[in-house]
């Protein structure tokens, strides 16, 4: 709200000349209190003056000033109870007001306006942009954001997480994308950088010393609470949420990146450059870039490396989804090497399961290869891995397994039929044959197979014909020659013949 030369001039004379009080003043120039109290602060009157009336917090005033000298941060509530020992009566509300007019306000900080020279700095920090739903996982939409201080080019790149793995990963594509790499890169105290301070004691993420070392620039934290130094990045971090994450429409992280990618090429460097106006930013970063560093000419290993227990089954545990591994392996320890699209398990250096990477929750991630001797050698298995393949296409299946086995049937037999039924009629026609065979109350295969063949009737179509030859070698190899139905000729013209007689 801008204040009228008048209206000011007026207030301050009402304070000096007719000595009215700030409520006096508001209501005869019918303003709000605060627009007089602001006024009165900005000519230099201290707000306890404005204010300053006959209290019976006078005489303890002395006492309370004295308090605030040595114990600053002192809060009003324990002033409260001081006071009250030494005999004052008042509430505690109207105390806490009057002591935030005495309490001493801190002096106003300056600052200098920080210059950096070409390719000699860059500022790094994360910044969050909500969440995203990836089947039942709920991960953050987490923004890498790099940028020069000279020239303030913007690097951007979105993960599904701020792990020090795509900490380092977006560093090594904003030195791909700025063609070199900055001589000293600022942080603020994020964990992927500082593990622990005390004082002037820094002890820096050791992954990021060899990261700094294989690529030669310096890492240097800011000094704690003061944003003010790492302020390019935080403004970089708040244009990209106001000029590019804002009511945008994204597929997935891959479509979200290349449309960053985008913008960070064309709307974000053609932005006036701050440190000279006259230029955008793509101009003076060409003018920058030959002072960066070269980049290495070896990329340094930035990704997940855990070392898992597989147990009894022959799955492994990362990033909330299980992966499976030869069932050969289980009571063994292994290594699991995470890459943003896929995961390898190592056994010391070999590589013994290779998939590609969920994001979702809870998932089992297989390779049937892994477990199909398995399945041979362990008849039980299969009944098992049918109906975990059952409740995953038809969710109702497991209700009716469970109805099935209060009435004593065999649940093998009733598990292969249903998969048998699944694989000729689908899963979205066998969960309607499921649900109205628990309608009726018959937890039975032949009640869903009728069901089935009804609603088949009643659209008019075929049979289906199951393409799936069973896991027999002579089957699978059996040739079947076309005969010959000349045959058929010859034995047609004496029956004929024979009946014309008749």
């Amino acid at each position: 709200m801008t204040i009228q030369t008048e209206l000011e001039a007026n207030i301050l004379r009402y304070h000096h000349v007719e000595r009215w009080r700030v409520g006096t003043i508001a209501r005869q120039l019918q303003v709000h209190h605060s627009v007089v109290t602001r006024v009165l602060i900005q000519a230099g009157i201290p707000k306890a003056v404005l204010y300053k009336r006959p209290s019976m917090l006078d005489k303890f005033l002395s006492f309370i000033t004295e308090q605030l000298k040595k114990f600053p941060t002192l809060t009003a509530s324990r002033l409260y109870g001081m006071v009250c020992e030494r005999g004052y009566s008042g509430g505690p509300d109207h105390f806490r007001h009057l002591i935030s007019l005495h309490r001493p306000r801190p002096l106003p900080e300056a600052y200098l306006r920080l210059r950096t020279l070409p390719g000699e700095q860059a500022q790094v920090d994360w910044g969050h942009f909500g969440y995203v739903t990836i089947g039942k996982a709920k991960r953050p939409v987490m923004a890498f954001v790099m940028v020069l201080s000279y020239s303030r080019k913007i690097f951007l790149r979105f993960y599904l997480n701020q792990q020090l793995a795509n900490f380092l990963r977006g560093h090594e594509a904003a030195f791909e994308a700025f063609h070199g790499v900055p001589r000293v890169l600022l942080y603020d105290n994020l964990k992927s950088a500082v593990l622990e301070r005390r004082d002037n004691a820094i002890r820096f993420n050791p992954a990021l010393l060899q990261f700094a070392a294989h690529y030669r620039f310096e890492a240097r934290p800011v000094a704690v609470a003061r944003g003010n130094e790492k302020g390019r990045v935080e403004r970089a971090i708040r244009y990209v949420r106001d000029n590019f994450f804002a009511a945008r429409e994204w597929k997935d992280l891959d479509d979200l990146n290349a449309q960053a990618e985008l913008w960070c090429n064309n709307q974000a460097a053609n932005r006036p450059c701050p440190e000279d106006r006259a230029l955008s930013v793509r101009h003076v970063f060409a003018q920058e870039q030959p002072q960066l560093m070269a980049l290495h000419h070896t990329n340094f290993p930035c990704d997940e490396r855990i070392d898992v227990r597989v147990s009894k089954t022959p799955y492994v545990r990362f990033d909330l989804n299980d992966y499976s591994v030869p069932y050969r392996y289980v009571r063994q320890t292994l290594t699991v090497v995470g890459k943003p699209n896929s995961i390898a398990i190592l056994d010391g250096a070999n590589i013994v399961a290779e998939h590609v990477r969920s994001y979702d929750k809870g998932q089992q991630i297989e390779n049937e290869e892994h477990i199909k001797e398995l399945w041979e050698r362990k008849k039980e298995a299969r009944q098992h891995r049918g109906q975990d393949r059952l409740s995953k296409a038809v969710p109702s299946s497991t209700a009716l397994l469970i109805e099935a086995a209060g009435r004593n049937y065999n649940l093998g037999s009733i598990t292969s039929s249903l998969l048998r039924l699944l694989d000729r009629y689908g899963a979205t026609e066998l969960e309607v044959g499921i649900v109205e065979a628990l309608k009726r109350d018959v937890p039975h295969p032949n009640a869903v197979r009728i069901s089935l063949e009804r609603r088949r009737e009643e659209r008019d179509q075929l049979p289906p014909v199951s393409m799936i030859l069973p896991d027999d070698e002579r089957v699978r190899n059996l040739v079947i020659r076309t005969p010959n139905l000349n045959i058929y000729d010859q034995l047609q013209s004496p029956l004929t013949e024979n009946t014309h007689d008749d």
